[in-house]
């Protein structure tokens, strides 16, 4: 049996469709899957060992000159790509528009949820078989459910497993006692105010951690290198693709990040980790997995218009606390 998956942004929605990998591989030892993904995050399908073929595709490039690259060679080598194999079922774990065309593509019975789960509601009408799946269910969960009633096999009953940390195959460095600081996210109400990051980094170096700093954008490496000059203990690392961020979550003992998909990555690999949210639900969105402790903002959406304030609120001391209590409960072998 192959099945194709589509779900192809952006890298913490990614990251929670591997949980449901694992759990079909293991209900159906026959099934192999290939993986449709925006070519940024094709990295991450590879690392499972049931994904066979990763297939990139460029939607968010594309989409900023249509009339050339989607009738260019690009989108024909895709769509080819697509076309190449035989699939017993396309799910869209997605449930977008775009993905739902893109499932369309092929030439097999296509599974999503139905209107009143998806998050598009428009998506639904593209699928052949439409699942309900209830939306007060953690993202993670609700992929888990969306697949188990897709291949027709009993949802496991204990906590789902990313399947991945196992089988990266990456050269140890031994590093001295260190953290990671994901320090950036795309939108700027999720940040973390960097005199906090500093106060933060000189708790950690007190207490005998090293603190690395990566960075993806200019912005970020600014920021990364203010916080170094301020902090004896903290260091700016290289821009680094996802497997070497990682690499490094395999090494360090520990992570602090804002809501970004790196902090998934970091559940993904059972690194303990304190994540700080302001207006982001954890219930249905929070870093999933072992070894996670979420600090929610204690202002509230309704307490301030403002939304940086719910951050600011979070203090050095809060992730402090929280990060004690993730590397005191944390259970890699």
């Amino acid at each position: 049996m192959r099945v194709l998956v589509v779900k192809m942004s952006s890298l913490g929605d990614v990251i929670h469709t591997l949980p449901a990998i694992t759990d079909a591989a293991r209900a159906l030892p026959h099934c192999r899957f290939d993986w449709v993904v925006e070519e940024a995050f094709a990295e991450i399908p590879g690392w499972h060992p049931a994904v066979d073929r990763v297939i990139p595709i460029a939607l968010r490039r594309w989409r900023k000159h249509p009339l050339r690259d989607f009738t260019g060679a690009e989108w024909r080598q895709c769509r080819q790509a697509l076309r190449k194999n035989h699939y017993d079922a396309v799910i869209d774990a997605q449930g977008l528009l775009k993905s739902a065309l893109v499932a369309r593509l092929v030439k097999a019975p296509v599974f999503g949820m139905d209107k009143d789960s998806v998050r598009e509601p428009i998506a639904s009408r593209g699928y052949h078989h439409k699942i309900a799946v209830s939306r007060e269910l953690h993202a993670v969960e609700r992929i888990r459910l969306l697949f188990a009633r897709a291949l027709n096999y009993a949802l496991p009953e204990e906590p789902g497993d990313y399947g991945v940390r196992q089988y990266l195959k990456l050269a140890k460095d031994d590093l001295p006692p260190s953290l990671l600081f994901f320090h950036g996210t795309a939108r700027a109400e999720k940040l973390w105010p960097e005199h906090h990051w500093q106060a933060l980094a000189t708790q950690a170096g007190r207490a005998g951690f090293g603190v690395w700093l990566p960075w993806g954008s200019e912005e970020e490496r600014l920021r990364a290198e203010r916080i170094e000059n301020e902090c004896a203990s903290a260091r700016v690392l290289p821009k680094l693709d996802l497997l070497g961020l990682a690499s490094m979550l395999l090494e360090v003992d520990g992570a602090v990040a804002v809501d970004t998909g790196l902090a998934h990555l970091a559940a993904a690999l059972d690194v303990p980790t304190v994540s700080l949210y302001g207006p982001t639900d954890t219930r249905l969105i929070g870093a999933y997995g072992r070894n996670q402790v979420h600090i929610q903002s204690p202002v509230g959406v309704s307490d301030t218009t403002e939304p940086a304030a719910m951050m600011t609120s979070i203090t050095p001391d809060m992730a402090w606390a929280g990060l004690q209590s993730a590397l005191s409960a944390d259970s890699r072998s």
